[in-house]
Order: C-alpha cells, then structure tokens, then sequence
C-alpha cells in the first residue's frame, strides 16, 4: 500500500479522497504521537478554500479528543504557522491547505514545535495510528482532561511584524508593486507586510471566496500580473500560491522571473554581504542548468537535492547552508526561517535589489536559462515507474540523445497521481520531442487503470 504522507503532507480531493473522518483520525493519531511532555498544545492554520472549514473542524475535533488544546489561528499562511510555533513555544502545529492545488482539493501538514515539516519518521508513527484498532487504543480523556480549543486569528500580526522587520524600516520606500494573492491566504497579510514597508501596493486576486483560490491567478498564473505591471508602470510585481509558500516574481518590464532567478538574486546580494555559508545554493534536479551557470560566473557552487522543499531543507541543515529553492518559487532562507516563505521571499528579493542598485530584469538576466520542457503524466500505478523495463529502456535512448547537451528528469509527483517527464536541451523543440516520446511510452505503461 502506498504512503499517506507525501512530500507535502496528505494531500487529495476533499471530501472524497480527503475526508472529515480521516482528518479526525490524523488528528487524533498527530496529538498522541506529538505529544511528548505535559498537555500538548497545537496551533492550526487554514487557507480560505471551501473545504478548509469542514477538514480543520475534523482535525481540531480529534487532536482536543486526546487531550490536546488547540489555539486555531484562523486563515494564515503556511509560513505563518511555521513561524508561529516557534514563536508562541507551542508543541506543534497544523495547517489545512493543498498549496497551489485547485480549490476542489485540500491537505493537511504538520510542523514541529521547531517549525520544520515533520521527518519521515514522524509521519509514519502517524499514519500506523490511523488504524481502527490503533485508534480505539488511543486516550479518550473526560472532564478537565479534554483537550480546549480557543481562537487566536489576533497572532497573525506577529507574522506580519516579523516580515515587516526582516529588513530595515522603509527598505521599499515608494516602490511601486503589484501583488498577486491568489485569492488565498495571503490575500490580508501580504499588502499589509508590504505598506509597512513603504511600498506602494496594488493588489490583485484578494478576495477569496472559498472556490476561487489559484483559479487563473497567482504564481502559477503569473501572465495577469505581468499585464498589470507593465500597464501600472509598477517597477515589480509578486505572485503567491494558496498558501503563500512560493513566490514568482515580475520585473519592471513585465518579464517573468522564476524561483531560479529570483535565487541567483538572493545568492548575489547574500554573497555581496558575507552571508551565504559555503559560497553554495541548494536547488533541485528540476533548477535549470542556466542558475547553475550564473551561479559559477559568480565563484558560487549549486548542489543539487531531490525535488520538494523538504529535501532542500534536508540538504540545507545537513551542510550548513542557509539559501535554496526551487524553479516553483519555494525559497528557503535559513537565516530567517525554517520553510518556504512567498512573502519573505520578495521582501527580501525587493530589498536585495535597492541593496545593489539594480532593477530586477538586469539582476534576473544574469540567468540565462536552457528551455526546459515538463509535461505531467496521469499515471495511477506511479509505483511501477523504476521497475518498468520499457519505460527504462525509453529512459537510456533519450538520455544517451542528450549526453553533453541536456538533461533529462523522471520522477513520480509526491502529492498527485502524476509522473512528471523534465527534459531540458539547448533547443526547445529537441527537448519537447523528447519529453513527449517518453510521456507516450509512460502513459502506455503506467496510465491505465
């Protein structure tokens, strides 16, 4: 049976796949396994998407049923709630979103009171809890002993100084900025954060109605603001996902600048002030050969993780690296936070750039990037993706195509029934008849129900 946890918690159409009564059971499976001295105390956390009502109500309901009291923060970012365990010295925390995902889909992830995603580890002590059985030999506390809940939406506003002071006061001092929320949670907190800041903010997609979080917006659908900007004559503009844990920027010509460049701009600036350990950038087997370049002309080094930012993260504290992401827009900065965070990704790319003087299309230029084709395979039994000789065979004839002039990436998605083919190549037409050669042979194999 495959594992519940993905890469980014459980995932999966709410309702159906994702369900009130498995929200329950997470939760009552994550306060007996988190809870390791005293009464534990839980935050949780929801973006505005319809389901996050019904699935928080569930999770809230099965961590107070083993004694755990629950501060519910209301709609906050990912980010937020990674911030706000820390912050408020909390055992753990909770968030229920699906990130980027349409709004008919939810999720569930936990952080540590540390404010890390939970290890691998941690997660299955969970997941071998959600058992009937296991279940019934869970505590079932009376009286006193039962877990409180209590509404917390007012620490929201420590998130919003700690992003407001993570760089001097009036760093954006009348810039002018667009900003994509994406109809999600950063919808009240991102333009806030920013006009503290003295920037000049008009805001897009902030006005979620529980159906219309990523829909056409946001970092995944950056083409609107791009139009804004230019026709704003704004010097940037900021795109976020539901959850506001990416970030894809716009520059002042309207020009897109992905997770990569936006990267190759923090390292710039970090290295410029002595403050990015090891002269090295983490990225992931998806970050495009083109960052990878710019970052040598620099005298800098990009190692490599497996895709998802917990793997980033991984690489990250193992090596004692403080700087890393990945073309999506999920940017980790170590030294201010412990997760991808959108909004203090562009704060800091926005202050990192009046720092050196520069606009953002001259300091995203500097990475040029190879074209990179991906294409997303519906692939049901994604299990049988390495052990499947003529997928592997397709696999050898495309990568032997090109050696020394691409690069080829195959993998099963962590968080959808999805295999996702990346072949990058000196020319796009190369790399798109590539990707689709292979698609064909992963579908055929894999694709059928």
């Amino acid at each position: 049976m495959s594992r519940l946890f993905g890469t980014d918690g459980v995932r999966g159409l709410a309702n159906r796949e994702l369900t009130p009564e498995l929200a329950f059971r997470l939760g009552r499976a994550a306060g007996a396994v988190l809870e390791r001295e005293g009464r534990a105390r839980f935050l949780v956390g929801a973006d505005p998407r319809r389901s996050s009502g019904m699935l928080e109500a569930a999770l809230v309901a099965g961590l107070a049923s083993v004694g755990a009291d629950v501060e519910r923060l209301g709609v906050v970012t990912t980010p937020g709630v990674a911030f706000l365990v820390r912050k408020t010295a909390a055992s753990a925390a909770a968030m229920v979103s699906a990130s980027h995902n349409p709004a008919e889909y939810n999720g569930i992830k936990f952080f540590s009171a540390e404010g890390f995603k939970l290890p691998d580890q941690l997660e299955d002590e969970i997941e071998a809890l959600l058992g009937e059985e296991r279940q019934a030999g869970l505590p079932r506390p009376e009286g006193a002993a039962l877990g409180g809940v209590t509404q917390r939406e007012e620490l929201a506003e420590e998130y919003i100084r700690f992003l407001a002071g993570s760089v001097p006061e009036g760093a954006l001092a009348g810039l002018r900025l667009v900003v994509d929320c994406a109809n999600g949670a950063a919808s009240r907190i991102a333009p806030e954060a920013l006009r503290r800041l003295g920037a000049r903010v008009t805001v897009l997609h902030a006005e979620p109605d529980g159906l219309n979080i990523n829909a056409g917006c946001g970092s995944l659908h950056p083409e609107g603001l791009a139009r804004a900007v230019r026709e704003a004559g704004a010097e940037a503009g900021l795109a976020f996902d539901g959850d506001a844990d990416r970030c894809i920027a716009v520059d002042e010509r309207g020009q897109v600048l992905d997770g990569d460049q936006i990267l190759a701009i923090l390292a710039a600036d970090r290295q410029s002030r002595g403050r990015l350990a090891g002269d090295t950038v983490v990225g992931t087997v998806m970050t495009n050969l083109g960052l990878e370049l710019a970052l040598g002309e620099m005298g800098l080094r990009l190692l490599r993780a497996k895709v998802g930012d917990r793997y980033v993260l991984e690489a990250m504290l193992r090596h004692g690296y403080v700087l890393g992401g990945e073309p999506s827009g999920h940017v980790i900065l170590r030294d201010l936070h412990t997760t991808g965070d959108g909004i203090l990704t562009g704060i800091q790319m926005l202050a990192a750039a009046r720092r050196m003087g520069a606009k953002l299309s001259e300091l995203g230029g500097r990475v040029r990037k190879l074209p990179q084709v991906q294409l997303n395979v519906p692939a049901p039994e994604r299990d049988g993706l390495e052990s499947n000789p003529r997928i592997a065979a397709a696999r050898a004839e495309v990568e032997q195509a090109l050696a020394g002039h691409g690069r080829l990436v195959l993998r099963p998605s962590g968080t959808e029934p999805l295999v996702r083919v990346m072949v990058e190549a000196e020319d796009e037409e190369k790399a798109r008849a590539a990707a689709q050669r292979l698609a064909r042979v992963v579908e055929a194999e894999l694709g059928r129900r």
